[in-house]
């Protein structure tokens, strides 16, 4: 198997993959469209970070892939959709950089409350400017986290052991951790918090979700944090808010439209404000947490290709699989309509073949079994498979 990692993906990642005997390509920088098909070519799986983009039609151009691994938490640069439908899964890291984006935030809250990026600037600027003036403990202040998923959840943890308040507002209803309180409304939440962190996935329902009638709603002199999504925050709209005081600070690691690469030119209308912190989208960006994402994402390939196990897969059918013992066992990605399994069967049964397991899951678009058979299948079985007119991917490991 070929597995081609994009973007510098952490070492342990080749290290992974190369001890499961797969060989390992490696591309430093970020592809998409001709470009990305092109390196595609005789790949299995494909590892990437936040900057390539898999569309549908590399997608539909690459019919050896089976995976592809997003060494990150989103995956919005992938067509899930088509990556479906052709029959590839994909993993992601939802978990292991969530307390590098946590620590990041609790470490602007206070820098935010204090005016230290200002300060640290009039100093390299030969001022001295020693004054407590507009500088408050966040001891006993109110923070509120929009999303109280993964990393949210954390942050509330954290913030709580500095002395913080949490409160917390998501669509989901979720169990509080700690004495965090949960807020009925995003109005509620921001009309009492003195920070406001966001920590949303992107969505339609969340593209520009703090505009000018959210930030009415936030507290006079209180902070906004994003180091969620780009295009959650309306830059014109706070622009404005900051302008006026009414938002006294805001930090961003996370912008609608960021550099390809390390050193190209960026911009924001929120440059050279007072009081605003702009980071380059390194809320996950810590040794610790990018080992992790690479060991999560990694062992999630090799046991996809390794003995189909498709557990975590954020667009798949979820079947939890042992290792192969002994035998063999065939694996059948194919469209979600009735009498697969009993055709796929019946091709089986003409061949004398004993099945010692079958276990099969479905998703609206697709159903993926595996099928475990006691000895080895003639070639044609498998051809006989994929040529059904259902069969989207076949594969038979050992």
């Amino acid at each position: 198997m070929k597995a081609l990692l994009l973007e510098k993906a952490h070492n342990v990642a080749k290290t992974l993959l190369e001890d499961a005997e797969f060989k390992v390509v490696e591309n430093p920088s970020s592809e998409t469209g001709d470009s990305l098909a092109q390196k595609l070519v005789g790949i299995d799986v494909l590892g990437i970070r936040s900057k390539s983009l898999v569309t549908k039609e590399v997608i539909k151009s690459s019919p050896q892939l089976s995976a592809i691994g997003a060494f990150c938490i989103g995956t919005n640069q992938i067509d899930l959709e088509q990556a479906t439908k052709s029959g590839i899964a994909v993993f992601n890291a939802p978990f292991s950089n969530t307390r590098s984006v946590a620590e990041l935030v609790i470490s602007e809250i206070i820098a935010l409350s204090r005016g230290l990026f200002t300060k640290a600037f009039q100093m390299h600027q030969g001022v001295w400017n020693k004054s407590s003036n507009g500088c408050y403990e966040v001891r006993g202040k109110k923070l509120g986290i929009v999303g109280y998923g993964h990393i949210g959840s954390q942050l509330g943890i954290l913030a709580e052991s500095l002395g913080l308040k949490v409160h917390y507002y998501d669509i989901q209803k979720k169990l509080p951790l700690g004495n965090a309180v949960s807020e009925s409304t995003l109005k509620k939440l921001l009309s009492v918090s003195d920070f406001v962190s966001l920590h949303v996935p992107l969505t339609d329902q969340t593209q520009n979700m703090m505009g000018e009638k959210e930030m009415e709603y936030m507290k006079q002199g209180s902070f906004l944090i994003n180091a969620s999504r780009g295009t959650v925050v309306d830059l014109q709209a706070l622009k404005k808010f900051l302008k006026s005081g009414h938002i006294a600070g805001a930090a961003l690691d996370v912008f609608p439209k960021e550099p390809k690469e390390n050193l190209d030119e960026f911009s924001s209308p929120l440059q050279k404000m007072e009081n605003v912190i702009l980071t380059p989208h390194i809320g996950g960006s810590t040794e610790e947490a990018q080992e992790a994402i690479g060991i999560e994402v990694s062992e999630s390939l090799i046991k996809f290709i390794k003995n189909g196990d498709s557990s975590g897969a954020v667009n798949f059918p979820q079947l939890h699989l042992r290792n192969i013992q002994t035998g063999f066992r065939i694996l059948n990605v194919h469209k979600n309509v009735p009498g697969v399994l009993s055709a796929i069967n019946k091709i089986i049964s003409e061949y004398n073949v004993n099945i010692s397991s079958q276990q099969l899951s479905t998703n609206s678009h697709i159903g993926y079994l595996a099928m475990d058979l006691e000895k080895k299948p003639k070639a044609e079985v498998i051809e006989k498979i994929q040529a059904l007119e259902t069969s989207i991917k076949t594969r038979l490991i050992y």
